[in-house]
């Protein structure tokens, strides 16, 4: 029984190690994160071009305009659309290919890369 009273919780280097661990995990949240969420919002201007009929978007270029106005909005500066979406237009529909990877440096010469591939098919409003 004088044993099983010793035994307290974690010693100080164990609750060191387990912040280590949550550290780490949180720093790579927080560098992939936002990353995630530019792409939502990409998504999101992306597929609302068919709810928008008052915008009138009717050829590629007019696609790549509102492209560019939402992400200006949503504070997206990092992205050249030329690059990184192919916008063809067929039978009404335009064929979105959203194509493109973030890098972010973790430590030294390690880099988080996140790699993102979508097609949309939209119809013209």
């Amino acid at each position: 029984m004088g044993f099983a009273r010793s035994q307290k919780g974690l010693s100080m280097v164990s609750w060191l190690v387990v912040f280590c661990v949550a550290a780490f995990f949180a720093s790579v949240a927080f560098k992939v994160l936002p990353h995630y969420f530019d792409f939502l919002s990409l998504q999101k201007i992306v597929t609302g071009v068919e709810s928008e009929k008052a915008l009138e978007i009717r050829s590629p270029g007019d696609f790549y305009a509102h492209v560019s106005r939402g992400t200006q909005v949503n504070n997206i500066r990092d992205l050249d659309l030329r690059e990184v979406m192919d916008v063809r237009m067929e039978n009404n529909e335009f064929y979105v290919h959203l194509k493109y990877e973030k890098r972010e440096p973790l430590i030294e010469n390690l880099d988080l890369v996140v790699h993102f591939d979508r097609e949309y098919r939209v119809r013209a409003p």
